[in-house]
């Protein structure tokens, strides 16, 4: 049965994807758009959205729930300035566009993944 079983694995095992999606969470946040595979792209945009919509709710379990999830430099740049730039947006925080080349080494299609 595969309740509850969402997301792919990216032939990775728990703890080194756990780092992987904190690790473009953080890049994401800090630069605004990062260049990753498309499989990735799509691991992580639920993430950061999810992440963005409890932030705005400006409250200490939101501050402490985001704290859980990602580093402290992350955690307070999607508190203090993300949440609040999109505190009148209901949804739809990162806009995923697709780059025509692919990956060289193993022709894995590209994608810019971006804060709308």
């Amino acid at each position: 049965m595969r309740h509850s079983n969402t997301g792919k694995k990216l032939h990775r095992e728990t703890d080194q994807r756990t780092a992987l999606i904190k690790i473009l969470t953080h890049n994401l946040v800090t630069r605004g758009r990062i260049q990753t595979t498309k499989a990735k792209a799509s691991m992580v945009k639920p993430y950061v959205e999810r992440l963005i919509t409890r932030a705005k709710k400006q409250d200490l379990v939101s501050l402490r729930y985001v704290l859980s999830k990602v580093s402290e430099k992350t955690a307070n740049t999607i508190y203090y300035d993300l949440a609040k730039k999109y505190m009148d947006r209901p949804g739809g925080y990162t806009r995923v566009l697709k780059v025509e080349k692919v990956r060289l080494k193993d022709a894995s299609k590209m994608v810019i993944l971006e804060l709308v």
